[in-house]
């Protein structure tokens, strides 16, 4: 046995205390009157041996009690182990409050359940003792040491949140919040240890002790929507869309007839049903058919049961009432690009003059095309520079006529090819790459019967392999006649041949032309985007409205109303959510009283996997390790005394109170039923 405050030992010199108080008041003589005195030395000796046989039983009750009472605030214990704990604690205790956790043990949810073992963990210290308590929400309060009374109310104030957290994470805020603050550090991980967030098995860190706590189900089987993107950057009007969905059965079994639907404007539309594998996924397409331009919500679902954070999926769509086309010509319009134009009703083709460019108005428009330009201008070079860099879209054929150094100058700002010398030499195309996105799915099949441009005048280009550049359409000779450059956010187009008709019948193949410039308009490397996620997207790009900038307001609204973070970036404006939106659904991003976007967030699907790290898993983490323990009992376990047991050993005090309480009774039954 050892004591965790040995020095109140010093206390059992108290004992003399009531050996002293016998001494002095039992051998007080006290005078007694009889009438008879013929039997008063048989009564005398009888009383007095009585008498001594009480007051030492009386002074050993007395002298027991006190020691009792000293051996409690010595506070002995029979040793358990090596990691006794002395002086106060700082205990961080975490509460699993995921999604996962609303599975149910003996029909009550486990976050019930980790909300009571949390408060067992409490109850297992002292007052003098501090508490942080954690959850997946890393909410501000949750990042402080409290008192136990705090800490208790806290507990009662956790709910299931869509909020979800590696636990290597959890562990390096409860690190963060008990550093030095006590003479111990401790840690305790209350959780259904999903596999999916369990990512701490190199953890090492011996100063901080980690208690795991393993709350698991009978699991179940899930089938989760994934994901949903679209197919193309940008939806068009009065076309079928292709929506892209992955679903995924994260189960040992088949998943049979699993239904997909589509709710767009109130309205649900069966898609199929299709069977899934076990462990595995399916990806389908779903066609949208927008009518209006503006913005559409939609909802995509799967059918499941139980777990249903992850069925449904939210989209918000916009699709633009016009795409914007500008040719910058040099002295006359091309009629072929008219024409074509004028036959796309949601293209809108604007002519300028080069001389006449309103430079301020280019980030309007989502494709510019030089027309046959006899040279490229240093601030209009500089413009359509930063044009493409924010995501715009450039087409340039260069003149008969160009002026080569200026072209140059403009390809050589973007780090692309430039032209060397003009050759007249007649070249016909006969490669399309069908695999980018300009030519992709424009044709089922790329034979003989696909007429493919010929020029009879062309500029032989560099070729420097670190350009970068990528073919849409090759010479038979292998050289190239038109090319792609990926460049900031947009992209640089670049033909070898003039458009005017008389040396290139480029505008004459409507079955390249068309297409070709029907995609460059819409071309973007970053698709639309349909949806955030709840915790993960905290960041929403829109386009920069306001004039200076800092005195625009934006405001998001729907089940929860913020002012979002802002921060200016030239064009754009990037808004920070900082997890203000807690359920998925459908918001509004306004600018005063206009809306600006519909935006659709949905739960994260780490959790969807609901395949969790078993016991023995957990045990080989804790093995060999010292500051790591697992209380594989933990759905039905006592925690409180566990946890005595524990930093304490078998902790005898209360044993000790209750033995001073029980020698004090006998002394009061002595005292009172023994005769005098």
């Amino acid at each position: 046995m050892e004591f965790i405050n040995p020095s109140f030992l010093w206390a059992l010199l108290t004992l003399a205390i009531p050996v002293i108080i016998h001494l002095f008041y039992f051998r007080r003589f006290k005078k007694v009157y009889f009438t008879n005195v013929k039997f008063l030395q048989e009564i005398k000796e009888e009383t007095s041996s009585r008498n001594k046989i009480k007051n030492l039983l009386v002074l050993l009750s007395r002298m027991l009690a006190l020691a009792a009472l000293v051996f409690a605030f010595a506070q002995p214990y029979i040793p358990q182990g090596e990691n006794i704990k002395t002086g106060n604690s700082a205990v961080s205790v975490f509460v699993d409050n995921s999604f996962s956790m609303n599975a149910e043990a003996d029909g009550v949810p486990l976050v019930d359940i980790a909300k009571e073992k949390a408060r067992q963990v409490i109850n297992a210290y002292t007052q003098e003792d501090r508490f942080q308590i954690l959850t997946h929400d890393f909410e501000g309060r949750h990042q402080r040491l409290l008192s136990k009374e705090d800490a208790l109310a806290i507990i009662d104030d956790v709910n299931v949140s869509p909020a979800v957290e590696s636990l290597s994470k959890v562990i390096s805020r409860q690190k963060q919040a008990t550093f030095g603050q006590e003479e111990n550090e401790i840690s305790y991980i209350i959780s259904d240890f999903q596999q999916s967030i369990t990512d701490f098995k190199n953890y090492s860190d011996s100063t901080l002790e980690l208690n795991l706590l393993p709350l698991q189900s009978v699991q179940e089987n899930n089938i989760s929507l994934d994901s949903v993107w679209l197919e193309s950057p940008v939806p068009m009007l009065n076309q079928n869309n292709k929506v892209i969905v992955r679903v995924t059965n994260h189960s040992e079994e088949v998943a049979e007839g699993v239904r997909l639907s589509l709710i767009k404007d109130g309205q649900e539309k069966p898609e199929g049903t299709f069977d899934i594998a076990p462990n595995s996924s399916v990806i389908d397409t779903i066609n949208i058919t927008m009518l209006k331009s503006g913005w559409h919500k939609a909802e995509i679902k799967v059918s499941d049961y139980p777990v249903q954070f992850d069925d449904v999926y939210n989209i918000s769509l916009f699709v633009p009432e016009n795409i914007n086309v500008l040719s910058i010509n040099n002295n006359r319009n091309n009629r072929y690009l008219t024409a074509l134009f004028n036959g796309l009703s949601l293209y809108k083709l604007t002519n300028q003059n080069q001389n006449k460019v309103d430079y301020g108005a280019l980030k309007n428009y989502d494709l510019i095309i030089l027309n046959d330009l006899s040279s490229i201008s240093s601030g209009l070079s500089a413009e359509l520079g930063g044009y493409i860099n924010d995501g715009g879209n450039i087409l340039a054929f260069p003149s008969v006529n160009a002026n080569i150094n200026s072209y140059n100058d403009f390809l050589n700002s973007l780090k692309a090819n430039i032209l060397k010398s003009l050759s007249d030499e007649a070249k016909t195309v006969s490669r399309i790459n069908t695999d980018e996105f300009i030519f992709k799915d424009v044709y089922q099949y790329v034979g003989n019967n696909l007429k493919l441009p010929t020029s009879s005048k062309n500029y032989q280009l560099t070729n420097f392999q670190n350009r970068n550049e990528e073919y849409l359409l090759k010479y038979r000779d292998g050289s190239n006649f038109l090319l792609k450059y990926k460049r900031g956010s947009g992209h640089l187009y670049l033909c070898a041949s003039p458009l005017d008709s008389d040396y290139n019948d480029l505008v004459l193949n409507a079955e390249v032309f068309v297409p070709m410039l029907y995609k460059m308009a819409i071309a973007s490397d970053e698709t639309q985007k349909i949806s955030y996620t709840i915790g993960k997207d905290d960041i929403i790009e829109t386009t920069n409205r306001g004039q200076g900038g800092n005195d625009i307001v934006y405001n998001i609204s729907g089940a929860e109303e913020f002012i979002p973070g802002k921060t200016n970036l030239g064009n754009k404006v990037l808004l920070s959510i900082n997890d203000q939106v807690k359920k998925s659904g459908f918001s509004q991003l306004n600018l005063a009283e206009q809306k600006v976007a519909e935006l659709a967030f949905n739960y994260d699907r780490k959790e969807s996997n609901l395949a969790v790290t078993n016991k023995d898993d957990l045990s080989n983490i804790a093995k060999d390790k010292a500051y790591i323990n697992l209380y594989d009992d933990a759905l039905t376990a006592e925690l409180t005394a566990s946890i005595g047991e524990k930093d304490k050993g078998i902790v005898l005090w209360k044993w000790c109170l209750i033995l001073a309480l029980l020698f004090l009774a006998i002394e009061t039954l002595l005292l009172r039923l023994l005769p005098k």
